[in-house]
């Protein structure tokens, strides 16, 4: 009898070795992830293949995100034009124009792998809270005449998540079109009903790609962590705000919420709807967006001229490309890099062409900072990032941790000019399975602006030395070197 169970286990734990074989291999991943995930299947049966029928899975390639068709004319016709002027851009006409020049390669790149086109004459505000984000968000809603479209994570059913309700409500009786996206995921607990409101009024909100019973989600790994709002196609913002009453500091959890997100005003919004645009007829195909008059593409895409002279481009990055176009962003920036490399990101979990990218930047003389949190609200992260804190640290990059709240902003400045500000984190989730948007703005001002935030983060934060890393717990450092074996699945 004894043999026969020996036998009969010995069965069960080759098929399962096969079919964990089968099922990580049958399509092509970072090969990283392809052994985090056959070690998950091979030691964890039946449970492992439950998480990875809900957290493995690549997203169908059924599952496209065109762009408009008149957007995509359109957009090759800049591109035609643009291309052919990068490199000799005149710099009296603007002085970004020399930041363009020197970072040719960059622009082309985006062009060339994301359709993002060089957008200027823009007008930034920054916000590093919650509060006074909100107040703008609100001011610029209440103004709209024609259209808002907000796409965010997080939109919770708490306290602020109804104020920016009832002020969309209040427009879309007004006859403004309201169109909203919300991650199912990232807003658990906001149902169909919470926007109902909405609804009546004239508007519409949807969770992205029609996600909304979470338990039984069979693309829960592919997550739609925009945080976009268009208005009027005039003013929009972007960064790593979500709506939600943690990001206001009301959460006694996480106390203090510092981030990063920017108001723009100027032909960056143009980058904004088009992803928004694009999400929206990927998830409502029943109402498409294709602005195929003038009058629907002055009213999505208006001429927007201000005094500002920054230039950015809108870059997304997801599942649904092979691309990874934002992280090919950051592995840029940090190439372009002389003299310093200034990051904050909450989850610091880069992959080995960050890692050795981040590697020859300190090993070629350029000052590297990155300021991280110093509390958790993922614990398998967190101790990942702790993990890639003393790795980078031992290099020579100065590594701090946020003591006063938590951090969550997403941004990189190279040398005091090129600035990066969005949605992706500096980890493999950010780079291969959420659909993420950041801006990459060519502009000295905003620059400088982002680089005094930067010096109030430290100013706030713990240098990450080798005494603090003596001083931790033989458990500690158990935990931190085992959540980095799960990095590629975080």
């Amino acid at each position: 009898m004894i043999v026969e169970w020996t036998t009969l286990l010995n069965i069960i734990v080759i098929i399962n070795a096969g079919l964990a074989i089968f099922t990580v291999f049958r399509q092509p991943r970072d090969i990283a992830a392809t052994w985090a995930w056959l070690l998950l299947l091979v030691f964890l049966p039946i449970l492992g293949f439950f998480i990875y029928s809900f957290f493995g899975r690549r997203l169908p390639k059924k599952t496209v995100f065109p762009l408009p068709v008149t957007v995509q004319e359109r957009l090759q016709r800049t591109f035609d034009q643009q291309k052919s002027q990068l490199g000799r851009l005149d710099v009296t006409e603007n002085p970004n124009n020399a930041l363009i020049n020197d970072a040719s390669g960059m622009a082309e790149m985006f062009m060339n792998i994301d359709t993002a086109p060089l957008l200027g004459q823009n007008e930034i505000e920054t916000f590093t809270g919650g509060k006074p984000f909100m107040e703008a968000v609100l001011k610029d809603i209440d103004q709209a005449k024609q259209s808002i479209h907000i796409e965010f994570y997080t939109f919770y059913a708490d306290k602020i998540g109804q104020k920016v309700l009832d002020h969309l409500v209040a427009k879309a009786k007004a006859g403004v079109a309201v169109r909203v996206l919300y991650d199912s995921w990232g807003s658990m607990g906001t149902t169909k009903q919470f926007f109902q409101p909405l609804f009546d009024a004239g508007g519409w909100a949807y969770p992205f790609l029609r996600n909304e019973l979470n338990v039984i989600d069979m693309r829960a790994n592919f997550r739609d962590h925009h945080k976009i709002i268009t208005i009027d196609g005039t003013y929009g913002y972007i960064g790593g705000l979500n709506i939600g009453d943690q990001y206001m500091g009301w959460d006694p959890k996480f106390g203090n919420w510092r981030d990063c997100s920017i108001r723009i005003h100027g032909q960056g919004v143009h980058g904004l709807q088009t992803k928004f645009l694009t999400s929206w007829n990927a998830t409502v195909s029943e109402q498409p967006i294709n602005p195929a008059t003038e009058a629907e593409w002055a009213s999505y895409y208006p001429t927007v001229s201000t005094a500002g002279q920054a230039v950015m481009q809108i870059v997304s990055s997801g599942p649904d490309s092979s691309m990874e176009q934002i992280k090919m962003g950051y592995l840029k920036l940090i190439q372009l890099a002389k003299h310093s490399i200034k990051i904050t990101t909450p989850y610091l979990i880069p992959d080995p062409s960050v890692l050795d990218a981040l590697k020859i930047a300190v090993k070629s003389g350029v000052q590297v900072e990155i300021v991280t949190p110093d509390m958790p609200d993922h614990p398998f992260v967190y101790r990942a990032t702790q993990y890639y804190s003393w790795q980078l640290s031992k290099l020579g990059i100065k590594v701090y941790a946020y003591n006063k709240g938590f951090m969550h902003a997403k941004t990189i400045v190279v040398d005091g000019k090129y600035v990066s500000v969005g949605s992706a984190n500096l980890d493999y989730r950010s780079f291969e399975l959420n659909f993420e948007a950041n801006a990459f703005v060519y502009d000295e001002t905003l620059a400088r602006q982002m680089v005094a935030i930067f010096a109030e983060n430290i100013a706030d934060s713990t240098l990450q030395t080798d005494d603090i890393l003596a001083a931790q717990s033989l458990w500690l450092t158990i935990k931190q070197h085992f959540s980095r074996l799960l990095s590629p699945l975080l």
